[in-house]
């Protein structure tokens, strides 16, 4: 069962009338938040607005964060999942962020996926954090965190055992170093990267001539059930410029299975439209293409290529035997064109969605794998109790 989580109080902002829950509790054992920054509401001004350097960004997004999961008898000691949205303007005050995180949650550090982003709805916000807290059983791997066999792997980037960046100005040998680092990983959890059924990779637009060949380090590795997958164009992935690639993965224990609506074109890429892993179902970011001529639509109409989006997300949910009304959370990446009327797709998706809202959080990619797409859509569902 999906229940918004409704704080009693919340003074930072009035959150009714957005299409989008602050978070959700799933099934009393899990709670799903939104991404929130610093954002608050100014009285003199009436406008939102976001205050203060890194740190005090940081620290009041945490405090958004606590009082969220206090209103469903959650606490911060059970976050198992931080991923921290960074813009590439705060990315050089990153080690602020750290410290706070470290501060916030002592000896029960979550496992933590940072994304390296163009920018953030709010313009002066440098962070955005959305977090997953669990009430089971957690595990600590060197490298990620483990809860309710679901393995939340830190992000990788691609270093070697001694720090040193592998593969200078090589995207490919990036990607191989990324792929022995989580093979690694999960070799310590007892797993492998079979057991892989989510990975999002944030690449820099130099590298991105050469990004396709990186299909073949995937194809050894993953498999034989691909994961679902999202690739997003960012200026920049990592503290470290030098970097051209990262990676978030996420692995289960469960038996996986893909779920695919009858869509040829997956047979000859490394990922699927989703996996069905335990109660939850890892999809794939989507796009405004259409699945049979593999051509982009509704080029420059923001809001035409959202719905068509949601709509190619809704037929993977019915292949999965579930509906709108089963996504958890979605993350909509918007190009920098896409953002002057970004603010219509909430209006389109109180058309599409009820309450209680998917979790939501919004971000500005530098571009998209296709330079017609103005949004990529990355959703997350979860089946009901039982089933």
């Amino acid at each position: 069962m999906l229940s918004a989580i409704t704080p009693a109080t919340f003074p930072w902002f009035d959150y009714s009338g957005y299409s989008f829950s602050l978070g959700l509790d799933l099934d009393g054992r899990v709670a799903q938040l939104s991404g929130h920054s610093a954002s608050e509401y100014d009285p003199d001004s009436g406008r939102i607005v976001v205050n203060g350097d890194m740190t005090d960004q940081t620290r009041t997004a945490y405090e958004k964060v606590e009082a969220i999961l206090a209103a469903a008898d959650y606490t911060l000691d059970d976050v198992v999942h931080v991923v921290e949205n960074v813009t590439v303007s705060g990315v050089d005050h990153y080690a602020e962020a750290a410290a706070v995180r470290e501060e916030v949650f002592g000896s029960n550090q979550p496992a933590v996926n940072t994304v390296v982003v163009q920018g953030l709805l709010r313009p002066a916000a440098w962070i955005e954090l959305e977090v997953t807290a669990s009430r089971d059983h957690r595990t600590r791997h060197d490298g990620g965190l483990e809860t309710d066999g679901i393995v939340y792997l830190d992000t990788i980037h691609p270093f070697d055992a001694e720090g040193r960046l592998v593969g200078e100005g090589d995207v490919v040998a990036q990607t191989e170093q990324i792929f022995a680092n989580a093979a690694a990983v999960l070799d310590g959890a007892g797993l492998s990267m079979a057991n892989v059924v989510k990975s999002l990779d944030m690449v820099v637009p130099e590298a991105l001539a050469d990004y396709k060949h990186t299909g073949r380090v995937r194809k050894q590795h993953l498999g034989p059930v691909y994961p679902g997958s999202a690739g997003i164009l960012q200026e920049r992935v990592a503290v470290d410029p030098r970097v051209l690639i990262s990676y978030d993965f996420i692995a289960s224990r469960h038996p996986s299975e893909a779920v695919n609506p009858g869509l040829s074109r997956y047979d000859k890429l490394t990922y699927s439209p989703a996996v069905k892993a335990g109660n939850l179902l890892f999809m794939s970011g989507q796009a405004a293409l259409d699945p049979e001529t593999e051509q982009a639509v509704h080029e420059g109409d923001i809001v035409a290529q959202s719905r068509y989006t949601y709509s190619n997300i809704t037929a993977v949910l019915e292949e999965a035997g579930l509906g709108p009304e089963h996504l958890i959370k979605t993350i909509e990446y918007v190009t920098p064109e896409g953002l002057a009327n970004y603010r219509a797709v909430g209006a389109l998706r109180k058309e599409l969605f009820s309450e209680p809202w998917p979790a939501s959080t919004g971000a500005i990619c530098h571009s998209l794998l296709r330079p017609e797409f103005m949004i990529e859509i990355d959703p997350l569902a979860m089946f009901p109790s039982g089933s």
